[in-house]
């Protein structure tokens, strides 16, 4: 539910029916494993119907906590508020997963009708003025002494949400602060559908089999299955996504051609036409500024930093700072080694942007030896998920094993039973790995159900989604290094939740710090490039035979090769964010702001940012990321830190180490401040050097 997330809840209890509309999405979830979605009851025609009849139950709930007669308590309001909205919250992961991954028809046409009605929806639960006066009375009473730990934290997060969303302005306020957040939903969908849709209907076509040269036989295959998908058969289609993209600039010789390419992804929502975003992004920095005006911040990045690890703009901005000199410094270095090699093959051309990944692959094999297009053999789709499998049960105990049966969204889903070290079942995990029309791009992971203890033990469900590219009938999908290094990192954020360990809904799993949320995820990656992984999993798909250890070691020694260009590109993401953002109420052209800005940054001419403002879906398609892109290098300087614990230990299998990451990270959820979580785990606090030798930016 936006802005309200301690309102959301989880399904799993048994509960009377809701009787408004017999509705089968409404229904709790029935089958084994405490319930599983009812994919095959889904009819996208009855979301509307079906939230609407979901408000009403919770609006009743709502009504009956905030008319209790009796004295506020821990348990008649806040324990009551956790139990509510449980066919709410059904309804929003249906919708939601269709939204995200089956956005075909008119569901997005469903999708622009429902968000602005749950925005004023949850608007109308925070501006309830009897029950956020229930609320501070269990924040601010005097029993509240009674009270342990975990009960405390909740009671601050629900009176702290609150606040935030307004609860303490006069009648006036609250009035514009719900149509401010009408307004932004609705743009908000706009933005996420126009990238979607010019990510489906823009692509580059090849007509010609030389064009191709430099590209490996995979990939070759891929485009050719991608256009024959589209009525093309005989010519190449290169969608206009990231694992499309960066393999094709990273090894086409046809410099025009990766021009093409090039452009067509950095220019989403930058085209003119109905499906350009720049107008959106003006109207959505100009709300977010009044909105933070009139809850009593700065500026929207002060209200969005309030409860991170960072805590304010100002230290986020320090950290990222600290970075971009030494990242600009490699960027230059690499260019003018590139450059070098340009000039020696007899070009007469600069480096550009749509050079870069292509004349660093050269560079990479110049000095270090080492072409990816090696690698790519070994890492297969189906081997490296094994991989993670095995990966998480020597770590935490955990074993997998393929579930069928269940209703699915789509025919490429699969789902594992995942078990603990008992043998006892803890979590369901659905796989939705491959790119499709109505399918937003990129990688990320969805709670369908959150783990609980209330009122009995309810197990999570998960999933990770991803985009690559389908293999042909019976061929193994092979996927690039930084592929499979996204899929570990997915991965880690499934872990948090299948590992939550607490009592509350809303303080489970991933429901954490922006700014620390990212920690699991990203130390995971690092467990990829362990022996005992690559040796077992990273198999050539011909052959069976593990992955050479001389390439492995040529990896290794590469790790921080081209680091200035990755910390270059997302940190200048990062930092146009939360410019945006700090900006204030002036009227923002958003593509004048970037240029003038990175300029003055002094970005270097051969870089965009990672995501270029009219496609940034992070920051623009909903308020989640937005002035918190720079989490995932806050969490990066948590995830050196804690890998140099491993490595002061046994190494990465350490299983002290790994129970203590357990039980002081992924199991708590939101149970105690992520600080003092980090601390519990490190012995102190962090010490961010670690991310700077991590990135060889320090002998």
């Amino acid at each position: 539910m936006p802005l309200v997330f301690a309102l959301i809840t989880y399904p799993g209890h048994s509960e009377a029916p809701v009787t408004s509309a017999p509705l089968p999405m409404l229904a709790p979830w029935t089958g084994p494993y405490g319930g599983v979605p009812p994919w095959d009851k889904v009819v996208p025609k009855d979301f509307l119907p079906a939230f609407e009849a979901a408000m009403a139950e919770q609006r009743r709930n709502i009504q009956a906590i905030a008319g209790n007669s009796e004295a506020p308590t821990f348990e008649n309001t806040l324990a009551a508020m956790e139990r509510s909205g449980r066919a709410l919250e059904r309804v929003n992961v249906l919708a939601g997963v269709h939204f995200s991954t089956l956005k075909l028809g008119d569901v997005g046409k469903i999708e622009a009708e429902i968000m602005p009605r749950l925005a004023a929806f949850s608007d109308e639960i925070v501006q309830n003025g009897p029950l956020f006066q229930r609320i501070e009375a269990v924040y601010l009473g005097a029993d509240k002494a009674s009270l342990d730990p975990v009960q405390k934290r909740l009671a601050w997060l629900y009176y702290t949400n609150f606040v935030r969303a307004g609860a303490k302005l006069n009648s006036g306020q609250k009035t514009r602060i719900k149509a401010i957040n009408q307004r932004l939903a609705v743009l908000s969908t706009l933005f996420s559908q126009n990238v979607l849709a010019e990510e489906d209907g823009q692509f580059t076509v090849i007509e010609k089999e030389a064009d191709l040269a430099g590209l490996p036989a995979d990939f070759r295959a891929s485009a050719a299955r991608a256009a024959e998908a589209k009525g093309l058969k005989g010519r190449w289609v290169i969608a206009n996504t990231r694992s499309s993209m960066e393999p094709f600039l990273s090894y086409a010789e046809n410099r025009q051609l990766r021009e093409k390419v090039w452009r067509t992804y950095v220019n989403r929502g930058d085209n003119g036409g109905k499906t350009d975003n720049k107008a959106t992004i003006t109207e959505i920095l100009k709300l977010r500024f009044e909105r933070a005006q009139l809850l009593g911040y700065a500026t929207h990045a002060h209200w969005a930093l309030e409860r991170s690890m960072a805590r304010t703009p100002e230290r986020a901005v320090a950290l990222m700072e600290a970075m971009w000199k030494p990242a600009a410094a490699q960027v230059r270095a690499d260019v003018a080694e590139m450059q070098a090699i340009i000039d020696k093959e007899g070009g007469t051309f600069k480096l550009a942007p749509w050079d870069y990944r292509f004349y660093a692959e050269k560079l990479r094999k110049a000095k270090y030896d080492l072409d990816f297009n090696e690698v790519q053999p070994y890492m297969q789709l189906d081997k490296l998920r094994e991989g993670m499998f095995w990966a998480a049960g020597q770590l935490y105990g955990l074993s997998f094993t393929l579930v069928k049966g269940l209703p699915l969204q789509h025919p490429d889903v699969s789902v594992f039973e995942v078990k603990n070290a008992r043998g006892q079942h803890l979590a369901l995990w659905y796989f939705d790995p491959f790119a499709r029309a109505g399918k937003l791009s990129g990688a990320w992971m969805n709670d369908y159900r959150g783990q609980e203890k209330l009122d009995g033990a309810i197990t999570p469900i998960v999933s990770n989604n991803s985009n690559f590219t389908k293999g042909a009938p019976g061929e193994p999908v092979l996927v690039s290094w930084d592929d499979a290094e996204t899929m570990f990192h997915e991965f880690g954020h499934a872990l948090h939740s299948m590992l939550s360990d607490v009592k509350y809904p809303s303080l489970a799993g991933t429901a954490v710090a922006r700014d620390f949320v990212e920690f699991p995820s990203q130390i995971n990656e690092h467990w990829l490039l362990t022996p005992e992984v690559l040796n077992r999993f990273a198999l050539h798909y011909k052959t069976g035979k593990p992955i050479p250890a001389e390439l492995v070691a040529k990896i290794k020694r590469a790790s921080t090769f081209n680091e200035g260009f990755k910390t270059m590109e997302f940190l200048a993401s990062a930092v146009i964010d939360m410019k945006y953002h700090l900006a204030g109420g002036q009227t923002i052209d958003p593509i004048t702001f970037e240029r003038e800005e990175l300029a003055r940054l002094g970005m270097p001419s051969e870089i965009v940012m990672r995501h270029r403002p009219t496609q940034f879906n992070h920051i623009f398609s909903g308020d989640g990321y937005s002035a918190g892109y720079y989490s995932y290098l806050w969490a990066d300087a948590l995830v050196a830190d804690a890998w140099e614990a491993f490595q002061e230990g046994k190494g990465p299998w350490d299983p002290a180490v790994a129970k203590r990451f357990h039980d002081c990270v992924l199991s708590i959820g939101n149970t105690m401040d992520p600080t003092e979580a980090f601390r519990a785990f490190r012995g102190r606090d962090v010490n961010t050097d670690a991310l700077m030798r991590d990135r060889g930016f320090m002998e």
